[in-house]
């Protein structure tokens, strides 16, 4: 657990230390932002999400460093000698690794997000370009309950304004009522929308009924916020917000949540690779080899690299649409936990 804090205690500070390099030149470019203010604001929360991120890798470096260790002073040849199992000599690792993967995943779930938010406002009002980007939505369908569903052939999210404008009530299949517009307004002081040139028909068994008006002013079940899926959004939302966000996204039609989904299942699934990396860590570097704990740390962050690059492709595939997002973020761990199961078998011969 120490060389572990001392192998995190060692990587926070290069990253930061890269992080200032790169935005030194955006920070001084805000005469109102003080130091104080991109402490608590910017690197405090930087430290936390990168701190959380390194956890398991710093683990399996510091099992590498520690165990190298051993098997260099030939203790690891001692225990053999006195009928250890090797089953018995992991015991203390995993003990390790249970600490390390129950402080990542409170972490995940709870504390990362928020700290998320915070950073993510910090970067996108001092460290972002304030360019003009497209925010808008197109052909956008929404169910807002079993019966009613709104459609937008395009609303502006920087103005809160879209165009073509419908929204239908349902009986089973029977369509009863559906209100058209070539405009659609929000006011978000009164939280009211506005539509414009608009046309109501209410169907009946044997007559419609046709209402229309140059403008008319009412509420809805929904907010411009719930046009605007973005995957970066999951990563500032608590777990329990993001379930809830994903039930009701799914109540409401949303077709393809996959990136939020990915974001759910990764909380877990990267705690969980702790025990997977600890396993591969100790039965690399048990034996003694010639070269010392330089060859056992080369084999080691190989092994981490290749990882992390299966991790990082694991996530981009299971956020396109039609892919298991669970399937794909946990093959790492899958993958990784076969090849540590076969250096398990013949570590423990």
């Amino acid at each position: 657990m120490v060389t572990f804090l001392f192998t995190l205690l060692i990587l926070i500070p290069i990253a930061v230390a890269i992080d200032i390099s790169e935005k030194i030149d955006k920070f001084l470019r805000h005469e109102n932002l003080t130091f104080f203010q991109i402490v608590d604001e910017y690197y405090k929360n930087f430290i936390i999400y990168y701190a959380n991120t390194f956890m398991p890798l710093a683990l399996f470096i510091a099992v590498i460093l520690f165990t190298s260790r051993l098997a260099n002073n030939t203790e690891i040849i001692a225990i053999n000698s006195a009928q250890i199992s090797f089953k018995r000599f992991l015991y203390p690792y995993f003990i390790g690794a249970t600490i390390v993967a129950v402080v990542a995943l409170a972490m995940n779930h709870f504390v990362v997000p928020n700290s998320n938010k915070i950073r993510k406002e910090f970067e996108n009002t001092y460290i972002k370009k304030q360019n003009y980007k497209d925010k808008s939505v197109r052909d956008f369908s929404l169910q807002l309950n079993d019966s009613t569903y709104i459609f937008l052939q395009n609303f502006d999210l920087e103005r809160n304004s879209g165009y073509n404008f419908s929204t239908e009530t349902y009986h089973g299949l029977e369509l009863k009522t559906r209100l058209t517009a070539d405009r659609i307004n929000w006011n978000k002081k009164d939280s009211t929308f506005k539509l414009y040139n608009w046309k109501e028909r209410k169907v009946f068994s044997k007559r419609d009924s046709i209402f229309s008006g140059n403008s008319l002013d009412t509420v809805f079940a929904f907010t411009p916020k719930d046009f605007d899926y973005k995957a970066a959004l999951a990563q500032e939302m608590p777990s329990n917000d993001l379930i809830s966000f994903i039930d009701l996204s799914k109540k409401r039609g949303i077709k393809n949540l996959n990136a939020y989904l990915v974001e759910l299942y990764k909380r877990t699934s990267l705690p969980m690779a702790t025990y997977v990396l600890t396993l591969i860590a100790v039965a690399l570097a048990q034996r003694k080899r010639r070269g010392g704990t330089g060859i056992n740390l080369a084999l080691g962050v190989a092994v981490m690299f290749i990882y992390v690059f299966f991790l990082k492709v694991a996530e981009v595939l299971g956020a396109v649409a039609g892919a298991d997002p669970l399937l794909n973020v946990w093959m790492p761990n899958i993958i990784f936990g076969a090849y540590a199961v076969y250096l398990y078998l013949n570590a423990r011969k």
